[in-house]
């Protein structure tokens, strides 16, 4: 998912929200996208019935006046878009929605959490913003803090590897105020101090011990946690993953500390997902109504 709409997808989510037994609160349109990525997405060109929607989130916990709050204020920021079949509504992806859709599921299924292929650059992006533009500052620092950017200075940011974001940059408007850099670190800089000044090390690793003790410990572990739905539990381990996943900027595993807990906490996330694939597969399918998306 990128950069933008994801970090409108966690913080500007509806207010309503699901309580995870012993875990964060998970919002209703964390748990959408995780539905539609997981059983729509593949499927070409469909939408859903609401009532399947309504039936398919609330093994996850969501009430029904959350799902439909949640499908309206996804239809009105080009997320998903309504489809009537007779005397039924039906929801199905936006291009928008679709192209993070793929982009989220790149980033679940082919990037590991651990960077142990870091081959030394660093992209640093520099910029300089009017007060007139706090909306366009907000939303590059959200993108850039997505892209795996944290704060050297507070006009300069910097980023393992070496990245790409003249997209992103073109796309918010702000080509002419910022200027992009790809180097290496001389031998005098102290990259692990570096790295534990720009980026909270501790709130990344809290987050990533407390996902693989209560995924494997506690009552919501493996695929008969929480009401013992393999589909609910897919929906609840995706979406917090991804947004945990979305807070870690992939730093180099080498700068980073001893035992560092995203490696456990990945394998942690990978097996529950694999043992809750198929029977989460066969539940969706079961409770799904869809019919063919027509052209807009």
């Amino acid at each position: 998912m990128d950069g933008r709409t994801l970090s409108h997808v966690h913080d500007e989510a509806p207010q309503a929200a699901v309580d995870v037994p012993e875990g964060p609160q998970l919002r209703p349109q964390s748990l959408m996208f995780a539905f539609f990525g997981g059983h729509v997405l593949e499927e070409g060109p469909l939408c859903v019935y609401s009532g399947s929607v309504i039936d398919v989130l609330a093994r996850a916990g969501v009430g029904e006046q959350a799902v439909r709050s949640t499908l309206t204020r996804m239809v009105n920021r080009g997320l998903l878009r309504r489809q009537r079949e007779g005397r039924r509504m039906y929801f199905g992806l936006t291009p928008q929605a679709t192209e993070i859709l793929w982009n989220g599921r790149k980033r679940l299924r082919d990037t590991g959490a651990v960077n142990d292929d870091w081959d030394g650059t660093w992209t640093l992006l520099g910029f300089s913003l009017p007060e007139s533009c706090q909306r366009q500052r907000h939303d590059l620092r959200s993108r850039l803090t997505w892209s795996g950017f944290g704060p050297l200075y507070s006009g300069l940011w910097i980023a393992p590897g070496d990245l790409d974001v003249s997209e992103l940059v073109s796309e918010l408007g702000l080509t002419a105020h910022v200027k992009i850099f790809h180097a290496t670190a001389d031998e005098a800089t102290d990259i692990g101090l570096m790295i534990r000044d720009t980026w909270d090390l501790d709130g990344v690793g809290a987050r990533y011990a407390d996902f693989d003790k209560r995924w494997t410990d506690g009552p919501s572990s493996g695929p008969s946690s929480g009401s013992g739905d393999p589909l609910g539990t897919q929906l609840r381990l995706t979406s917090e993953w991804l947004r945990i996943i979305r807070t870690d900027p992939r730093l180099p595993a080498r700068h980073l500390p001893a035992a560092w807990p995203a490696r456990s906490a990945h394998d942690t996330f990978h097996r529950i997902a694999e043992q809750t694939e198929e029977p989460a597969l066969r539940i969706a399918a079961d409770l799904m109504e869809t019919a063919p998306l027509r052209p807009s």
